[in-house]
C-alpha cells in the first residue's frame, strides 16, 4: 500500500478503544475494589515515606532525597483514577487528548524513575568507594539540582514524543491495553512514522549506553572495593545497596514485560495475565519501592521506630 492510498483508508478519530477490558459482569465491583485498595495502599505508603524523610532531619541527605517518592505518586495518579473509572464503564473508550495526557505522564514517569535509579546507583558508588569525601562530591543542593534537571529534561523530552504522535494520521482507534501507550498510537499510523522511529531508536540508544553505563561502571567499583575490602565494608555494602539493585531488578522485570507485549504477539496468553503484565509495568515501582527501601535501610526503619514510641508516650502521657 502506498502513502496516497494509506491516507485515502485514514480516518479521523475523537476517541481511542482499550480492548484489553473484560466483560466480567458483576464482579467489576470487586476489581474496582481490589483496585481501589492497591491505589490507597501506593498512596499511603509513598506519603508516609515522604513525610519520614522530610520531619526527620538525619535523613536529609542526597540518598534520602533521591527517595522522595513524588514520581511514583506521579506515575500512579495517571493509571488509576482513569483505571477505576473504566473498570466501572460498559464502553471502555478514552479521547485522544486524554490518551495523549495519559501517555506523556507514563513517558516522563518511567524516564525519571530511569534517572533516578541511575543517581541512587552513583550515589551508592560514592557511599562506599569514597566514604570519607562522600558528602563533599555529592551534597543535597547537587541532588537537588540533579533532581530539578531530571524532571525538566524528561517532561521536554516526553513533549516532543506526544508532538511527533499527535499529528498522526490513524487507520484504527482500537489499542489492546488498558491504557494508552504511544508505541500502540504508532502502530495505528497510516502516514510516515520514519520520524518518530528514529527518535524511539535514538532514545533507546542514549538509555542503554548512557543509564546502563552508569550501573555498570558503580557496580563494578563497588564489587572491586568489597573483594578487596574488609567484612565490614562488605557488609555495609550489601545493606546499603540490597535495596536499589531489588528495585532496580524489580523495574527491568517490568519493562521487560512492557517490551514483550508490545512488541510481539501476546495473544496466546491469557487476558488476564496480558492485563496483568501490562500493568506491572506502571504499578511495581509504587506499590514495591516504600516497602523496599522502608524495610532495609536502617535508618528509615529507627525513624518509624522513633514515632512509634513517641506516638506511645503521648499517648500514654496523663
Amino acid at each position: 500500500m502506498d502513502g496516497e492510498e494509506m491516507m485515502i483508508n485514514s480516518t479521523h478519530f475523537s476517541y481511542f478503544i482499550l480492548s484489553a477490558y473484560l466483560d466480567s459482569g458483576l464482579l467489576k465491583y470487586l476489581h474496582f475494589l481490589v483496585v481501589m485498595c492497591l491505589y490507597i495502599v501506593i498512596i499511603v505508603s509513598n506519603v508516609l515515606l515522604i513525610v519520614v524523610i522530610c520531619v526527620n532531619r538525619s535523613l536529609h541527605e542526597p540518598m534520602y532525597f533521591f527517595l522522595l517518592f513524588v514520581n511514583e505518586l506521579f506515575g500512579s495518579a495517571g493509571l488509576f483514577p482513569f483505571l477505576l473509572v473504566q473498570i466501572l464503564k460498559d464502553i471502555h473508550t478514552i479521547s485522544i487528548s486524554l490518551c495523549f495526557l495519559q501517555v506523556y505522564i507514563f513517558f516522563s514517569y518511567i524516564n525519571v524513575q530511569i534517572c533516578i535509579l541511575a543517581a541512587v546507583s552513583y550515589d551508592r558508588y560514592l557511599a562506599i568507594c569514597f566514604p570519607l569525601q562522600c558528602h563533599t562530591h555529592m551534597t543535597c543542593r547537587k541532588a537537588a539540582v540533579l533532581i530539578a534537571l531530571t524532571w525538566v529534561y524528561r517532561f521536554v523530552e516526553a513533549g516532543v514524543m506526544v508532538s511527533l504522535s499527535a499529528p498522526l494520521q490513524l487507520c484504527g482507534n482500537i489499542i489492546p491495553k488498558v491504557y494508552c501507550d504511544n508505541y500502540s498510537i504508532v502502530k495505528l499510523a497510516c502516514s510516515d512514522t520514519t520520524v518518530n522511529n528514529i527518535y524511539g531508536i535514538v532514545y533507546t540508544v542514549i538509555v542503554i549506553i548512557g543509564i546502563l553505563s552508569v550501573f555498570l561502571y558503580t557496580y563494578m567499583k563497588i564489587l572491586k572495593v568489597c573483594f578487596s575490602g574488609s567484612k565490614e565494608t562488605r557488609q555495609k555494602a550489601i545493606s546499603t545497596c540490597t535495596p536499589h539493585l531489588a528495585s532496580l531488578l524489580n523495574f527491568t522485570i517490568g519493562g521487560s514485560f512492557e517490551i514483550f507485549q508490545s512488541r510481539f504477539n501476546m495473544s496466546s496468553l491469557p487476558s488476564v495475565l496480558r492485563i496483568f503484565l501490562s500493568l506491572y509495568w506502571i504499578t511495581c515501582q509504587p506499590l514495591f519501592n516504600p516497602l523496599i527501601y522502608g524495610l532495609n535501610l536502617t535508618k528509615i526503619r529507627d525513624s518509624y521506630r522513633r514515632w512509634g514510641g513517641d506516638s506511645k508516650s503521648r499517648g500514654t502521657s496523663p
